[in-house]
């Protein structure tokens, strides 16, 4: 089944990485979101916060999925923790993809982050959940990234 999933990442470090992760995505006939070029996100980013948090909802309305790019600096930053926690609100599946092993434009790859789910403990109800994180390259995400998403929906009721 094709998910509307929205893809949460650090634009400065990791957007070539992402940009691979979405290639593979798009070419499978899937939609995307929370993918946006720099002009637009040099743009918003200049708003209010609360202009910001707005715009970021209105990209994950229509979503069932919200996966998490984790580069070396994704934990820990405002807009991340914005899109993980209000997805969880939202009742999207979620699940985290390690993409520091990609290279980026220069051909280098980079530090493996933290995994920035540890920063909450999300519950369903009474029940604590986990979400899961795989890693791109040791997982083969090109081949399973659409298994992985169809998961964490499952998971979430979607």
């Amino acid at each position: 089944m094709a998910r509307k999933t929205f893809f949460s990442f650090h634009f400065k470090d990791d957007n070539s990485r992402a940009g691979v992760v979405r290639n593979s995505w798009v070419t499978q006939d899937r939609k995307a979101a929370g993918f946006f070029d720099s002009a637009e996100w040099e743009k918003v980013k200049k708003k209010k916060d609360s202009d910001i948090e707005k715009w970021i909802d209105g990209q994950l309305s229509g979503t069932s999925v919200t996966v998490v790019l984790i580069g070396q600096n994704t934990a820990g930053r405002k807009w991340i923790n914005y899109e993980i926690t209000s997805s969880h609100k939202k009742g999207n599946g979620l699940l985290g993809i390690y993409i520091h092993k990609i290279k980026n434009l220069d051909k280098k790859t980079s530090n493996k982050g933290r995994d920035p789910f540890k920063d909450w403990t999300f519950k369903k109800g009474d029940k604590v959940i986990t979400y899961p994180v795989y890693n791109w390259v040791d997982d083969d995400g090109y081949k399973n990234m659409g298994d992985w998403i169809e998961k964490a929906a499952k998971a979430a009721g979607k």
